[in-house]
């Protein structure tokens, strides 16, 4: 898979299979904002926004675009029936207060114990740790939205992180578009593998340890 764009949507579409009905989810910047639009309607998820949303929808055709009507990371939604508005701060007394069943984020790097790096490069300018410094600890569970190599084609799966922490909390599940990885007691295991990878491949462009299902599958999108 060549498509930069396809595999950001795969990687969102696997995910939106991930989210229990009933759950309350909060989506980070960048390959998470593209999940809404591949939720089913029935799975009845609700997604926090942290500056202030519960009940966010998908992207709306571009001839209704409200930008008064954004997502935190400033891309435009649409609001689902009896969604709700509020305050940026009561949105962190939701995250702080254990109130997020699910935050999927992007990273930087993952170790193979689930640390994550998802603020800052050493010697770059980037925008910075944002909402991730409440969400990963706050969270009930992690899931991370990545794809499996950066720009410079180095792994974002590594042995131990090089660039700074975001936390002491870990990641309970890892997606990219070769796989789907879980973390648990700090080992990292593949749980399914997509139809056009194969292990050796995911072994060369990784730099974590992990181990393989006994009961590895294909990845379903």
């Amino acid at each position: 898979m060549k498509n930069l764009q396809d595999i950001k949507v795969r990687i969102a579409k696997r995910i939106s299979k991930e989210l229990k009905g009933g759950s309350v989810v909060n989506l980070g910047v960048g390959i998470p904002t593209l999940i809404p639009d591949y939720l089913d309607p029935n799975q009845q998820v609700f997604l926090q926004s942290e500056n202030g949303m519960l009940g966010m929808g998908p992207t709306p055709p571009k001839d209704e675009i409200d930008m008064d009507c954004i997502s935190a990371s400033k891309h435009p939604v649409i609001l689902d029936p009896g969604a709700s508005i509020f305050s940026s701060s009561d949105s962190f007394v939701m995250i702080r207060g254990g109130h997020i069943d699910v935050a999927v984020l992007g990273a930087l790097q993952v170790s193979e114990r689930g640390e994550i790096a998802n603020w800052a490069i050493p010697g770059t300018d980037i925008l910075g740790v944002g909402g991730a410094m409440d969400l990963i600890p706050g969270a009930k569970k992690i899931i991370i939205a990545i794809t499996h190599l950066s720009k410079d084609l180095t792994p974002k799966l590594v042995k131990e992180l090089t660039y700074p922490s975001s936390g002491i909390r870990s990641a309970e599940m890892v997606v990219t578009e070769k796989g789907v990885f879980t973390i648990q007691d700090g080992e990292m295991t593949l749980e399914e593998i997509a139809e056009d990878t194969t292990i050796e491949e995911i072994r060369n462009t990784t730099g974590a340890r992990f181990k393989i299902s006994e009961n590895l599958k294909s990845m379903t999108v």
